[in-house]
């Protein structure tokens, strides 16, 4: 028998976005989706799963960009100086 779209073992693996900026694009129009209620219940849960995919990319590219601004300042990061 073969795997029905709702099997999980059918998916096709999550691809990575280009970009953090891409991701938060992506993000965005999947909770407008989530939030409008319209969506049937299979298409729910694959954007929830989609959703954390993306966000755990951000706070991942996040976390790497903060050590990298460690590793810039000498290991310790500095208090933002708002230039505004």
């Amino acid at each position: 028998m073969p795997p029905s779209a709702s099997d999980p073992s059918s998916r096709e693996p999550s691809r990575a976005p280009a970009s953090y900026e891409t991701a938060l694009v992506e993000l965005d129009r999947l909770v407008q989706a989530l939030e409008s209620g319209q969506l049937p219940l299979d298409e729910l849960l694959d954007g929830y799963r989609r959703g954390a995919e993306l966000l755990a990319y951000c706070r991942s590219r996040l976390d790497a960009v903060e050590q990298q601004v460690k590793v810039l300042d000498g290991g310790q990061l500095q208090p933002w100086n708002d230039p505004t």
